[in-house]
């Protein structure tokens, strides 16, 4: 029986066969799966598959002992941590070691000179009671794109473009951008599609950021983001304004399309310090299954505590939860 494999196949196995790194083969193996028609036709071809993709699986989780030298890292992997991962890219000496600094007290390497970051820093951002991991990475420029920061940018749930609002060629730069990360199939996006006619390219949400506003030409600059990315988020940032600061936050929090759940043992009082993490339209069925799956299934009811909710209403695993809902469980 013939494969009859779509066009799109073809051109993403070349793709395959010509990339080294461990990490990003995984990934394309993984795609070409996911292409591939199902029927007794590719049964052969979807078990070579399957073995390759277990194989990479052990190259880059470490499972597979290597002889001679030692591996040096490549950072296209970073451990995700709290309640989301947000990636900060842009062009050189846009700010963003700087923003990571001041928002997660990480100490990165800053200087007045283009390219002074040489690796990605991950700092712990807290806003209100939600810890969110942010990576600092070095810029993207028509002469520099490192090769592991396709994969970083990919893994991540949110990206962050830095820009320099003061530079006369930031819109230029932000092309230059754009182009760059559109070489390696990763295309921002104010909103992921529902469906990805393409699986080939990865669309990743993302929301602008427009630093040093307040600095000489810094209105300008706010101004042309803002016409040519008009239907992004587009935040005005500086170092020497906290509330500036505090909305970025507010817009990372937003954009990531999360709520916070309280928990309330029986008979006790709230527990605000760790809430639980949940997308928006999470259910009580969904919040029990965050704490153990067995847990989730022995649950009988619960009761909530927010707006527009009676005090301790009695409600179904069904029942859709919103930010800030405290709950309590009764098993």
């Amino acid at each position: 029986m013939p494969a009859n494999l779509p066009p799109q196949y073809y051109e993403l196995e070349r793709e395959f066969k010509k990339e080294k790194d461990p990490h990003e083969r995984l990934r394309l193996a993984k795609e070409l799966l996911a292409i591939m028609p199902k029927h007794k036709g590719t049964d052969k071809l979807q078990a070579d598959l399957k073995a390759k993709i277990s194989k990479l699986k052990k190259q880059t989780e470490g499972g597979e002992k290597k002889h001679g030298a030692r591996r040096a890292e490549t950072h296209d992997h970073i451990e995700r941590e709290g309640a989301a991962q947000i990636i900060l890219i842009g062009p050189p000496n846009s700010g963003k070691s700087s923003l990571l600094d001041v928002l997660t007290n990480s100490k990165p390497l800053i200087g007045d000179y283009p390219y002074t970051t040489r690796e990605p820093l991950a700092g712990m951002m807290i806003y209100e009671n939600v810890h969110m991991q942010l990576i600092d990475t070095p810029p993207i420029s028509a002469d520099q794109f490192e090769n592991y920061m396709p994969n970083l940018i990919r893994q991540a749930d949110l990206g962050i473009v830095v820009a320099d609002a003061t530079s006369p060629e930031v819109v230029k730069n932000l092309e230059i951008l754009a182009g760059r990360l559109g070489e390696r199939r990763i295309m921002l996006v104010p909103g992921v599609p529902e469906e990805n006619a393409d699986p080939m390219f990865a669309y990743k949400k993302a929301i602008f950021c427009a630093h040093k506003y307040l600095d000489h030409g810094g209105e300008q600059g706010l101004e042309a983001i803002r016409s040519c990315y008009d239907e992004f988020v587009v935040v005005p940032t500086s170092v020497l304004d906290d509330s500036s600061l505090g909305q970025l936050k507010a817009a990372i929090f937003e954009a990531l399309g999360i709520i916070r759940v309280f928990t309330k043992p029986v008979g006790h009082d709230a527990d605000f310090s760790d809430p639980i993490i949940l997308p928006i339209g999470g259910t009580v069925a969904d919040a029990a299954q965050t704490i153990h799956k067995d847990f989730a299934s022995k649950l009988k009811y619960a009761r909530v505590w927010g707006d527009g909710k009676f005090e301790g209403q009695r409600v179904k695993d069904s029942f859709v939860l919103n930010d800030k809902d405290i709950i309590e469980f009764h098993i």
